[in-house]
Parts: C-alpha cells; structure tokens; sequence
C-alpha cells in the first residue's frame, strides 16, 4: 500500500477500534494460479502477541483454507468509511482554483500466516464469541443455545476455522491532513451537508484528525 508519512496513522488503539468496528474483512491469498480475495469477517483478540489476533471460520465447501500456499502471509484489509472529495468545498479554490478532487478513506492492513483450525470445540468456542459480540446490541439477542443442538453440530461440521497471528499491522487514514486547515474545515460541511451516514462519518474522521493537528 502506497503510504506518505501524513497519511500513515501509527496509533496501535486506532487500529484495533477500526478492525473491530468494521469486522468484515478482505482476507486476500496467495494460491498456485493467482491471488484470491474472500471477505470473511474476523475477530480480533487485541491483546494477544505483539500485533493482537484475528480468528473466523469459512464454509468447508471453500477452497481458500486448502489451496492457500502455505510459506506465504495471507493479508486481511478493514476498511471503514470513505467519500469523494469534491475540490468546490475548498476555500483555496477561490483563491487560486489550483484544487482537484480526490477520494478519502481509512484502512487497516494485517499481514500474517494463516493457520487453518479444524475442529468442532474450537469452533463452537468461536462461534460463541462472534455471536456474543454481534447479538449484544440486539433487543434479543440469539445465542447458539437457541438452536437446536443436533442442528448446530451439523452446522459446525460445515465450517473450518482460521487464525491470523497478526506480524505486520498498518494503517492509512486519508482524511485531507495534506490540505490547510481552511480546506479541512470546508470538506467537513461539504460533508455535512450530504446528509448522508457515509459522508458524516467521513466528516467526524476529519474532524478528528484536524483536532489533533
């Protein structure tokens, strides 16, 4: 990933909230014929070795936990939101009209080898955190025990699961730290002014860094 250093956030905790705000990640591999990208959400145990942990599961059915080269790193990238810029919320383009558009985005990349994990506990073990974590919010959150037991060993049997030790761990978050501090602030009500969820989540990611700058 082309990173500037402007660009580059190396906040270990702004990455985490990232990951695990957006969980469904790109996992991309190297196979005998070519790159294969999946998007399989994956859960991230922070404090686990030097860069935290990433665990989830793939239908048996999927080729992506056997044919993967296994003396690769597998890549898993989070990405969280994005929005066109356009060059008329700069205040520089009055003065000069020297402004062109661009596309801002956050993103995390992890990088680690893949370990394939097939058994049934472990999975169930896993399962149970995904549910826990993804139901909380839920007015009534299901939990594997709603299901029928013979129901859900069956569909653990159809499932195989993956670990990511995570050994390299990036972050670009592209939110206009390259312009004054004039045009930062006419991109967050340009924004604003979309009324949409997307733009105003880019717009809060602005906000944030220009507070820090």
């Amino acid at each position: 990933m082309y990173l500037p250093s402007h660009f580059a956030e190396p906040d270990r905790n702004a990455l985490h909230r990232l990951m695990q705000e957006n969980p469904l990640s790109t996992l991309t591999t190297l196979t005998p014929v070519g790159l294969n990208a999946d998007h399989i959400p994956l859960l991230l145990s922070p404090d686990e070795g030097e860069h935290g942990v990433l665990r989830g599961h793939v239908a048996r059915a999927n080729p992506l936990w056997r044919e993967y080269v296994q003396a690769t790193e597998v890549l898993a990238i989070f990405q969280s939101a994005d929005s066109y810029i356009s060059p008329s919320w700069y205040s520089t383009k009055k003065e000069h009209g020297k402004v062109v558009p661009t596309w801002n985005y956050a993103v995390v990349h992890a990088a680690g080898p893949l370990r394939v994990i097939d058994d049934a506990e472990w999975l169930r073990g896993l399962l149970k955190r995904l549910t826990a974590r993804h139901e909380s919010s839920m007015p009534q959150p299901w939990s594997i025990e709603d299901a029928p037991a013979d129901y859900i060993d069956k569909m653990l049997g159809a499932v195989v699961g993956i670990e990511i030790v995570i050994t390299r761990l990036v972050g670009k978050w592209k939110v206009s730290q390259n312009q004054p501090a004039q045009n930062r602030a006419g991109v967050i009500d340009g924004l604003r002014s979309l009324e949409r969820p997307d733009a105003a989540a880019m717009a809060a990611l602005v906000a944030e860094k220009n507070n820090k700058t």
